[in-house]
This record gives structure tokens, sequence and C-alpha cells, in this order.
């Protein structure tokens, strides 16, 4: 239950700065919480592996293992979060700079 809360947030915040910035909300909200998939995915592979590889990780359960990946899958989100408002900052401002004599 606690999982889809934070699914419902990361998604929520993805399609606000779409809608910001007048992008597509639904892709870009899907896109965030992808995104945070696949950071869990990853940093639980990486222990996986490292437990198989030095026996740190070996003897702990797997919702040990999952809930020390929901902070890569955090930060995955956040860096695509920066990520996407730093362009989107950009490319407006790019666009706003073009125009000469605007206000006459």
């Amino acid at each position: 239950m606690l999982g889809l809360l934070l699914i419902y947030f990361l998604g929520k915040k993805f399609y606000e700065l779409a809608h910001e910035y007048n992008r597509s909300r639904w892709g870009f909200a899907i896109l965030g919480v992808a995104a945070y998939y696949a950071g869990t995915f990853i940093a639980g592979v990486g222990f996986v592996l490292l437990g198989a590889y030095m026996g740190a990780f070996s003897n702990l359960p797997d919702i040990v293992i999952s809930l020390l990946s929901i902070p890569f899958g955090l930060l995955a989100a956040w860096l695509l979060y920066r990520m996407l408002e730093r362009s989107w900052i950009n490319a407006k401002e790019s666009t706003d700079s073009d125009v000469l004599d605007q206000n006459l």
C-alpha cells in the first residue's frame, strides 16, 4: 500500500512538471515511474551480484534487498526529473531570447 502511494506521488510530480512546460503529461508521469522501477531493479541486481561474488548480501531475505534498493530508485527518478526540468527551462529561455523587440 505504501508503494502505491510512492508511485502516485512520483507520477504526480512528473505530471505537474510536464503540464508546466506543455509536454505530454501522462507520458512523462509513466516515464518517471519507469525510472523509479529501473533504478530499483538495477540496484537489486547489483546487490545480488555483490552477494554472489563477495558474500556480503547472500544471507539477506529478498524483502531487505528490496528495501535497500528503494533509495536508488528514488535517486534515479530525481535525476531524471532534474534533467528534464533543466532541459525544458533552457529550451524555454532559448525560444524567448530569439524574439527581438517583443514588447513593441
